[in-house]
């Protein structure tokens, strides 16, 4: 029998259909919702039986509007939890103005040194691909021949490779990685898909993430596999114009594992960052979004490659039209 974990993410009754929406993109279809603004309603309906108020409905009057989701307690689950607190910071960091209110996340009965004990018997070395074995660093492997060990560990930055978009990207990143390109890992994550593409034989890489956690993270997790031959930046490729001209051009493979919504942000500005006959890779795109995604990056100069689908999630290969 499967075992979920609650997770409440505490918020404004003004910004639950934004953060809604956004879960939607990250696969996750059910939410309960709980909004002191619908005790509100209730107040000002005319038509309401005062004689009988269900105790749930008059526990929202002071309530802090909150989405609950549930996740399954193994792996995959903890990658969604990963996804939805790097969602959050992102909301937090730009509440200047209070419109996400006191934004968290908080998970239900279980404590977090408990969740992240937890994981780890779920969190075993696994295959991708021909070549990359992940695992973490309290498991032993013996390679076999030709065989590229990828060691990262489970955090709070997204990106273990248990997720089913990243490991359709690491498959795609083996049949247009043979040795010496430069790659671009735009929403790098933990880092990952640039530590597979340096064990593949890019001869470097260079990380972006709109989150200095992100950042600092993956940059750690490069360094743990040997490698040094990288460089980090932090901030918003869409809005940043300079940013996009330190990051520069002549990118060999660019990654952009991200959301629908940022992908199709970023459609008009990938080619800038683009080698002659470079290669484009996106994905974290949920099947309901695909037909849109793919049709801003038609319309953008890309041509597609190959496309790939497991569990509903989808990683489009691309070529942009000369």
């Amino acid at each position: 029998m499967d075992n979920f974990v609650q997770i409440d993410i505490y918020t404004s009754s003004a910004a639950i259909d934004g953060i809604t929406g956004a879960l939607t993109d990250y696969g996750i279809t059910g939410f309960i919702i709980r909004d002191s603004a619908d005790f509100e309603d209730f107040l000002a309906d005319k038509n309401a039986n005062w004689d009988y108020v269900d105790d749930s409905l008059l526990g929202l009057k002071s309530a802090d509007p909150m989405i609950t989701v549930y996740v399954h307690e193994n792996a995959q689950g903890a990658e969604m939890l990963a996804q939805i607190r790097g969602l959050v910071d992102g909301y937090a960091a730009n509440n200047a103005d209070g419109f996400y209110g006191n934004i968290r996340v908080e998970m239900a009965n279980v404590k977090e040194e408990d969740w992240a004990n937890n994981w780890k018997r779920f969190y075993k070395p696994f295959r991708v691909g021909k070549s990359l074995i992940i695992k973490p660093s309290w498991e032993n492997v013996k390679p076999a021949a030709g065989d590229k060990i990828l060691e990262i560990d489970p955090a709070s930055t997204f990106g273990t490779g248990q997720h089913y978009t990243t490991k359709m990207v690491m498959e795609t990143l083996e049949t247009v990685i043979h040795g010496g390109e430069r790659v671009l890992d735009l929403g790098c994550g933990s880092g990952i898909l640039s530590i597979a593409s340096l064990l593949l034989g890019a001869r470097d890489v260079t990380i972006c993430d709109i989150f200095e956690n992100a950042v600092k993270t993956a940059s750690e997790n490069i360094e743990k596999n040997n490698f040094t031959n990288y460089r980090a930046f932090c901030g918003n490729i869409i809005e940043d114009e300079k940013l996009r001209s330190e990051i520069g051009t002549g990118y060999d493979v660019i990654c952009a594992n991200i959301v629908a919504d940022v992908i199709i942000g970023m459609s008009g500005l990938f080619g800038g960052f683009l080698a002659d006959g470079g290669k484009l890779i996106v994905s974290g795109i949920i099947d309901e979004r695909l037909d849109e995604v793919t049709e801003s990056l038609l319309q953008s100069g890309w041509s597609v490659v190959s496309s790939v689908n497991d569990n509903g999630w989808n990683c489009v290969l691309l070529n942009l039209n000369k």
